[in-house]
């Protein structure tokens, strides 16, 4: 007579040993135009870093890249089945992740000003600018703003950039990478009138900024924290960082999360 308990008993302990993934799916997920963290084409840092996550966990993703804020309205209204760069504790549907990534804020300015910016108060007497909400963001930063020379918060980053090569500012305050990434566009462009190959310099003064995802299902957020986590432990996600740093080396020096 066949005998089936040997195959059960195989199948059983097969079954045992396939992850507890949630159902593979093909996933949309909102992101802000924040280049180089998400490209207008869906590629960037932040871009791979998830969809290197989610693959791992057997589901393809899809960006649908919105401007920064609007994304997380959208996701709020009902689209998408998750959302990317959430502060942790954000209210917001779904299930938030652990956190996932990292951005770091600090103080850019021109290499030949020889400009020293080790904390705050360094910046007393200097006009500055930075991204809109950075003095609701950047802890002690509102406090500071009395002591600036002046202080404007402007959504345009390019314009940033265009006003630290102009010199009409002595610092930016924002994340290092993305100001590197604006400063690659503007030199791009042709008769601009300041010299957009400066040597800058930044300064990576603040703690850095953590942000996790939000799903819509609980299964899909401990997908997400599981393969995250693997992804850490095995170097995956620190050697993406690391390439992405490389390619703006010439502004960030090591100041950028230490890679």
């Amino acid at each position: 007579m066949f005998n089936a308990r040997p195959i059960l008993a195989a199948l059983t302990l097969a079954a045992t040993q396939i992850p507890a993934f949630a159902h593979a799916e093909d996933l949309t997920i909102l992101a802000g135009d924040l280049p180089p963290m998400f490209n207008a084409d869906g590629t960037g840092r932040e871009a791979e870093v998830i969809t290197t996550v989610m693959e791992r966990c057997g589901h393809s993703v899809t960006f649908e890249i919105q401007p920064f804020t609007r994304h997380w309205k959208t996701y709020a209204n009902g689209k998408g089945d998750g959302v990317a760069t959430v502060p942790l504790g954000m209210p917001l549907d779904g299930v938030q992740s652990d956190a996932y990534i990292q951005y770091q804020n600090g103080v850019s300015s021109l290499s030949a000003a020889g400009a020293g910016y080790a904390d705050l108060s360094a910046l007393s007497g200097q006009s500055v600018i930075a991204f809109m909400g950075a003095s609701e963001i950047i802890p002690g930063l509102k406090d500071a703003v009395p002591s600036f020379k002046s202080y404007k918060e402007i959504a345009d980053q390019i314009g940033q950039s265009r006003m630290i090569f102009g010199h009409r500012v002595d610092a930016v305050i924002g994340d290092g990478m993305i100001f590197a990434e604006y400063n690659r566009q503007l030199r791009e462009q042709a008769d601009l009138m300041f010299d957009p190959n400066q040597d800058v310099t930044f300064q990576a003064i603040f703690a850095p900024s953590d942000y996790g995802m939000n799903f819509r299902t609980e299964a899909l957020t401990e997908d997400f924290n599981r393969c995250y986590g693997e992804a850490k432990a095995d170097g995956t996600l620190d050697a993406i960082n690391q390439k992405w740093a490389e390619r703006y080396r010439d502004t960030l020096g090591t100041q950028y999360l230490g890679y």
